[in-house]
């Protein structure tokens, strides 16, 4: 499927396809549309993660270039993937090797953000963590001053951070954005309001979609953190108790949601943060979400797996295919779908 080159004007004439495994069936409409599948009672949860300037060029000690890709902060470091010279203009799985670092060795990006390696991951000499020197507020100033969104080949050129924030943005967690949410524009939302559903949002930090290494892509999605807050976990318990449905606004939603469920517990939700290595697949038996919104996501990648858990794969197949010959977009500035048993029986109800 072609991607989509740069974010589109009028999200909401952006094409939907909707799969619904209950009748074996698709269709075709446009975002816009999406409160026609939606009942009075049901919960979208969005992830209300920002997306940070997460891609640093930089060189380490001997000259070499460098660019990490932050994925995630603990305790003052961050976990980030690592590349050799070149930028996003070069496809990551052409990108050479980047220099090999060891603990202690020191990265430098734009001149005055420092970093030290205090740690590299067993699974692959890419994966470090990073301890930048000088205060949070240095930091902070310094990342936003010399990063850069996180962006691919396809893309037509250098995209600006606000093309890579969502309608529901707040705290900066996520590596890259958070697509599936990127369309919904505020008279989409009022029109499911007064449709009778209602929002609700955790944040998610939503790590690489591609590192160009083939071992480490496998691997994907890695170990992420999300918050689920209390209000949050209130209303899927009263969306629940009353037979609505819980309806994810992207992949990490799901994830996030999944992870935060109590085993035995109905759909019971705990609050609170915490980190997810969870993968969701074709065996995973849904405890809480219900249905799907989320970009056109090509089939073997981590995140048609996931939508394994909403349809068969042989569904999905079908429908991206059709999708494809019928001109959809893909990736994050791409095309949606809506993936859910009996999501098209709204229609008729």
């Amino acid at each position: 499927m072609s991607p989509a080159t740069w974010p589109r004007e009028s999200p909401l004439a952006e094409r939907l396809l909707v799969v619904d495994p209950r009748c074996d069936c698709t269709e075709e409409r446009r975002v816009g549309d999406l409160a026609a599948y939606v009942r009075a009672g049901d919960l979208l949860v969005v992830n209300d993660a920002a997306t940070l300037p997460a891609s640093l060029q930089g060189r380490t000690a001997s000259g070499a270039s460098v660019e990490a890709r932050l994925l995630a902060s603990r305790d003052g470091s961050w976990r980030a993937v690592l590349f050799g010279a070149g930028d996003w203009r070069t496809r990551t799985e052409d990108r050479p090797a980047p220099p090999v670092v060891g603990e202690g060795d020191v990265l430098t990006f734009g001149g005055e953000l420092r970093a030290r390696v205090s740690g590299v991951s067993p699974a692959s000499t890419r994966v470090v963590t990073l301890r930048f020197e000088g205060d949070p507020d240095h930091f902070w100033s310094a990342l936003y001053r010399h990063g850069r969104p996180i962006q691919y080949a396809y893309v037509a050129a250098p995209l600006a951070l606000w093309h890579v924030q969502t309608p529901f943005a707040s705290r900066p967690w996520s590596s890259e954005m958070p697509s599936a949410a990127r369309p919904l524009a505020w008279e989409l939302v009022l029109a499911l309001r007064a449709k009778g559903a209602s929002f609700a949002a955790i944040t998610h930090a939503a790590g690489l979609s591609s590192t160009g290494d083939a071992a480490l892509d496998a691997a994907l999605p890695m170990r992420e953190s999300y918050e689920v807050p209390a209000e949050t976990a209130a209303a899927i318990a009263r969306t629940r108790a009353r037979g609505g449905r819980v309806i994810a606004v992207g992949t990490t939603v799901v994830r996030a949601l999944e992870s935060a469920a109590l085993p035995g517990g109905g759909g019971t939700v705990a609050p609170g943060v915490r980190d997810t290595d969870l993968v969701v697949g074709s065996s995973h038996s849904l405890r809480v979400v219900d249905a799907i919104f989320t970009g056109m996501h090509e089939p073997g990648t981590s995140h048609d797996t996931l939508l394994q858990a909403f349809a068969p794969r042989e569904l999905l197949l079908r429908a991206f295919q059709g999708a494809q010959q019928r001109g959809f977009v893909g990736h994050e500035f791409g095309d949606s779908m809506l993936v859910g048993p009996g999501i098209l029986s709204v229609l008729t109800s």
